[in-house]
């Protein structure tokens, strides 16, 4: 007789994206709007999913604008509700400057004006790739565990990286 399985958690895929102006106040709204739909899913403003969410997609946003940046292109947010975390990706068009890997990453000096954005991505991911994309340019991919969701489901998740995609 086969072993009763345990009862899987319902599997309810939500998913935002948006394309925006690769401006410095489409960054902002980047920000704004995934604050926003977090709340829509239940993930609250001022928890520290949302606020660690609202970081990454900051950072991500401002480094595609900034160093992403192709004339008269957008760039894209998508926000994704997989099983236990909030995946956040952000698109841009450029193709010729590629972001370091995770692993990579080097601290900026004291003094230096840019550089910090990856540094906090890489500090407040659990998990996150650059990935080449077939339109061109990059997603940089990044993940952040839901703990309340994992330990009511008895999820564990292994604190290894995603795998990351060559370059």
């Amino acid at each position: 007789m086969p072993a009763p399985h345990a009862p899987q958690p319902p599997v309810t895929v939500r998913t935002f994206t948006q394309r925006l102006s690769a401006t410095p106040r489409g960054a902002r709204l980047a920000r704004h709007l995934a604050l926003n739909e977090l709340h829509t899913w239940g993930i609250p403003h001022g928890s520290d999913a949302s606020e660690t969410v609202a970081v990454i997609v900051a950072e991500l946003a401002a480094n595609a604008v900034t160093h992403g940046r192709v004339p008269g292109r957008d760039f894209e947010l998508r926000l994704s509700l997989p099983t236990g975390s909030v995946r956040i990706e952000v698109s841009d068009t450029c193709t010729e400057l590629r972001p370091p890997k995770p692993g990579d990453v080097r601290l900026p000096r004291p003094l230096d004006e840019h550089g910090r954005g990856l540094v906090l991505v890489e500090a407040l991911a659990d998990r996150w790739e650059v990935l080449d994309r077939d339109a061109p340019g990059k997603t940089i991919r990044a993940e952040v565990d839901l703990p309340g969701w994992l330990a009511r489901f008895g999820v564990r998740r292994s604190p290894t990286p995603v795998t990351r995609a060559s370059h």
